[in-house]
């Protein structure tokens, strides 16, 4: 899946494109260094990607994303779950989910970019409902979710197994 987009908050935003991830080596080298930015842990090693992202698949509509510059280099990463819910009207819901940005590319509308890319797929797959966490301590997340219309809905709750 090919997008294009153009941020609208920084003139200087490279040119951006949404690649669908498809497990290539080199795609899960890049998804375990942008997440390793995320809270400063190791990179999991391309094993345990690969089983990982083997695992995700055998999901149907468990997909994940990456934001790349016109050179296709990745800037970001996101993974979207649309699922079956019976509450509510019965519309499906979605959760983003692994959201990171390069540090190099924060700030020049690359999160925007993505977020708003997965409020279309998720959108055009029918969900009613685009949710997401965020842990607590991330307090600039979670303006910058606030500006693009997330609104804090009830608590999270989690527990180690």
């Amino acid at each position: 899946m090919l997008m294009r987009s153009r941020s609208e908050d920084c003139s200087a935003a490279p040119a951006l494109a949404l690649r669908e991830v498809r497990g290539s080596d080199a795609e899960l080298r890049h998804l375990s260094a942008l997440l390793a930015t995320m809270d400063g842990e190791p990179p999991l090693s391309l094993a345990t990607m690969r089983e990982r992202y083997a695992t995700m698949r055998r999901y149907p509509d468990y997909r994940c994303y990456m934001m790349v510059d016109a050179d296709e280099i990745p800037l970001g990463k996101f993974c979207l779950l649309v699922f079956p819910v019976i509450v509510h009207d019965g519309r499906p819901e979605a959760i983003v989910e692994a959201v990171v940005v390069a540090p190099h590319a924060r700030g020049m509308g690359v999160g925007k970019a993505m977020m708003q890319q997965a409020m279309r797929l998720a959108r055009e797959a029918g969900a009613g409902k685009l949710a997401l966490s965020s842990n607590a301590r991330r307090l600039q997340a979670h303006r910058f979710y606030r500006g693009l219309g997330f609104i804090e809905h009830g608590v999270s709750f989690s527990v180690g197994l």
